[in-house]
């Protein structure tokens, strides 16, 4: 194998999935900002949490997810239960209507992203892509 290779293939990989990952939260969701907006989609990835674990994964302060979460209750994205097991917490989870926000933040990052592959490259160009996919989606396999 040549290391040097795939060294510099990794590093060209993560910095794409970084530029690209930035570009797609800047994708308008319906009037949310892109912290409301990632909370909401981590709530839907990945289901209830807790404000702390929210904070820690979004790499923020507990008081600016409390601020963040406060916002997406006034506008009825999310639902808040006490937590059975410590009663000073409280479980967030998507309500409905945060799960249809969800949903449809999903399906137009999804159009803007198949909209941007069609302006920008040729069929042949994007038969390519879909090669390097499939070759990739192995790093995603337990080997």
């Amino acid at each position: 194998m040549d290391e040097p290779s795939a060294a510099a293939a990794a590093r060209d990989l993560v910095e794409l999935f970084r530029r690209l990952r930035a570009r797609l939260r800047q994708v308008p969701s319906g009037g949310l900002t892109p912290s409301q907006a990632a909370v909401v989609l981590r709530l839907h990835r990945d289901g209830a949490s807790s404000t702390t674990v929210l904070a820690l994964a979004e790499g923020v302060r507990s008081q600016s997810m409390t601020a963040t979460l406060n916002a997406l209750d006034e506008l009825g994205l999310i639902e808040r239960a006490p937590d059975p097991e410590d009663g000073r917490r409280h479980i967030i989870t998507l309500s409905e209507a945060g799960r249809a926000r969800a949903l449809a933040d999903k399906q137009g990052r999804n159009a803007w992203l198949a909209h941007e592959l069609g302006r920008r490259y040729t069929g042949t160009e994007l038969a390519t892509i879909n090669e390097a996919l499939a070759l990739l989606a192995r790093l995603g396999d337990k080997s």
